[in-house]
Parts: structure tokens; sequence; C-alpha cells
């Protein structure tokens, strides 16, 4: 299980892969994944680095960043119906409209803190072991800092229609994927009290959040 220190590593990059997307998305057609990751990253790096306010974990700052420039270029249904397993087919459509929500607000508050972590980092893209017509990849990367190096990979999808390009589906930080590891928890959540229970939980623990400094 991932710690709560790393939980907020992954949101800061969470943040650089999927905001890159949104930055570059007009290039995105005719780039390969790792090349995409790697530029556009490197650009919204030094966007945060220069943002004191972002640094300094500014809530609203980053709820409007989240909103505007990464959940867009986010597979969100995907992912909220990966974690919440099983359970998603059995939601009916608005349960799974207040699950999509809820666990928007949960990363949201989760990664809101994550940036005032980001100082020196670099981004070092390994090498893609994927073919050029392939239309989901893993992207595996290395983030390089003053401490030890954070493992973290993207799976990406290549998604139809112009100027949509790579999208997230998924995110892996020292061995751990982030879908997989919600996906046990949501799991004993519906297990024991069903899919409302789930919702149930999921509101009152970011009703708890919202009040944390």
């Amino acid at each position: 299980m991932l710690s709560f220190r790393y939980i907020k590593q992954l949101g800061a990059l969470l943040m650089l892969a999927a905001g890159a997307l949104s930055a570059g998305s007009a290039w995105a057609q005719d780039e390969a994944a790792d090349v995409f990751v790697k530029r556009m990253s490197t650009e919204v790096l030094d966007v945060i680095k220069a943002d004191k306010s972002m640094r300094g974990g500014d809530i609203a700052k980053v709820v409007a960043l989240v909103d505007t420039r990464i959940m867009p270029h986010v597979d969100f249904q995907r992912m909220t119906a990966s974690a919440v397993g099983p359970g998603w087919r059995q939601a009916t459509p608005e349960q799974q409209k207040r699950l999509q929500d809820e666990f928007k607000i949960l990363l949201v508050r989760t990664y809101s803190g994550a940036l005032s972590q980001i100082s020196d980092q670099v981004i070092a893209i390994k090498p893609l072991r994927a073919a050029p017509e392939d239309k989901e990849v893993v992207v595996r990367t290395e983030v390089r800092g003053s401490g030890e190096p954070i493992q973290l990979d993207y799976r990406l999808e290549k998604t139809p229609g112009q100027g949509t390009g790579w999208r997230i589906f998924n995110i892996n930080v020292m061995g751990v994927w982030l879908v997989e590891t919600y996906k046990s928890q949501f799991a004993q959540e519906i297990n024991a009290k069903g899919v409302d229970g789930l919702i149930e939980s999921l509101a009152v623990r970011n009703k708890s959040n919202a009040k944390k400094p």
C-alpha cells in the first residue's frame, strides 16, 4: 500500500503529466507517447517551479488547474470504473456520476498540498516498448531530484479524432498502480455496504478533508 507521502507525490506528478497533455494536445497527434510526455512534462515542471502560490499549496489554484487543464485530458470515467470494479456495472447512471464526482474530489483534495514538493525534479524517460501503431502504451519514467529517484509510469491511450491526442488512464508510482490501490479499498466498501455505501464513505471522507488546512 502506498504511504500518504507517496500518494501526495503521485498527485503532483500526475498533475505534471496530465497538465502536459492539456498544454500540448495540438502537437500530440504526431508525437510518440514518450516524446510527448518528456517534452510537455518538462514544460509544466518549469511553470510550477516558477509559481510560488502553487508550490505553497494554494487549494483554489490547484482545483482550477485540475478542472481546466487536467481532468479534460485524463480518461477519468475509465479510471473510476476500473477502481470501482464490478460494482460499476451494477451502479445506476446516477450512482456512476456520483462515484465519479466524489472520486474526483478525493483526488483533488489529496493533491492539494502536493505541488509544494516540486523543487529540483527532472523527468528521465526510459526506452518505449511499443509499436508506432499501438493505441495504448506504457511510458516508463523516473523522477530525479535531490532525494531518491521515483519510478513513475503512465498508461496512456491515443483517442480518435482531431486534437485529442494521448490521455492518461492509470499511473504507477514505486511499483504500485493508482487504480489498483483504490480498487482494493473500494471493493471492501462495496462488499460491506454496497455502491451507496461507497458513495457515502467517499462523501464523508471528502467533507472531512475539506475542513483540513
